[in-house]
């Protein structure tokens, strides 16, 4: 997978691009369905499969507060490239980012050959979200590419976004959680002793299930297979393991 820095940068010699916008915090269920649907679609078009993402979440621009995270930005990248994507733009978003408006937006893309846009009903983006599927349509009418719409992924009854899988977090149903994401929760961290066990650094403000003890699986670095430990969520939202599965250095923390 080609990962450019930032929609400027989007190779210009690798075909016309099949574009998803989305910040893909998490890349669960929805996103992989999202994600099954650009590679078929771009390769209906002999197009490459193309995520525009963030470099961190727009709200914290938007509202001054940016929800937890559910993936550390290296596996986003790893599974996004898992997921058959060829080019990933990591865009860095920022004031005047938020103020730019969703044509001109489009326009610094299609500076690389540009096939379409893959999108949901109630997606969009640009300043104010002015860039629904109806107007990103309109302009491609007027420029040469289109927009396929598709709905979003649903399971048993509830719509799987980021949103739900941070609410199940928080309200301590990991199993939830799980479902959504297909995938067991996961922290990303970096240990380091501490007079209990091995405190957790994260460098990044991720979701966090209530304070608890939980049975947990660890990798760090040399680790081969997965141990077995127990996490330790703080009221403050520190991260403690048992003594013995860590070293420090980074480690993955996989809730069971």
């Amino acid at each position: 997978m080609h990962v450019a820095a930032g929609i400027d940068s989007l190779p210009t010699d690798v075909g016309p691009l099949f574009v998803v916008v989305g910040v893909f915090d998490g890349l669960h269920l929805g996103h992989l369905y999202l994600l099954d649907e650009l590679r078929e679609r771009a390769r209906r078009r002999e197009a490459v499969p193309t995520v525009i993402t963030f470099d961190h979440h727009p709200d914290e621009i938007l509202t001054g507060a940016a929800p937890p995270l559910l993936c550390d930005a290296a596996e986003r990248l790893e599974r996004l490239e898992a997921a058959g994507v060829g080019v990933t733009a990591v865009q860095h978003f920022d004031l005047a980012l938020r103020m730019t408006s969703y044509d001109a937006f489009i326009r610094r893309i299609a500076r690389a050959p540009l096939s379409g846009f893959l999108m949901t009903p109630d997606s969009a983006f640009g300043h104010e979200r002015h860039g629904t599927p109806e107007a990103v349509a309109t302009l491609g009418a007027q420029m040469g590419f289109d927009v396929e719409v598709i709905p979003p992924l649903e399971l048993e009854g509830r719509p799987v976004r980021s949103a739900e899988i941070r609410n199940d977090i928080a309200a301590g149903d990991l199993a939830a959680a799980a479902r959504l994401l297909g995938r067991p929760y996961a922290i990303v961290g970096v240990g380091r002793p501490a007079t209990a066990g091995f405190d957790v650094a994260i460098p990044m403000p991720v979701a966090l299930p209530p304070a608890g003890d939980y049975d947990v699986s660890v990798t760090g670095p040399g680790t081969v297979v997965a141990r077995r430990s127990r996490a330790r969520i703080g009221p403050e939202g520190t991260l403690t393991l048992d003594p013995g599965p860590v070293t420090r250095g980074s480690v993955r923390v996989v809730f069971d």
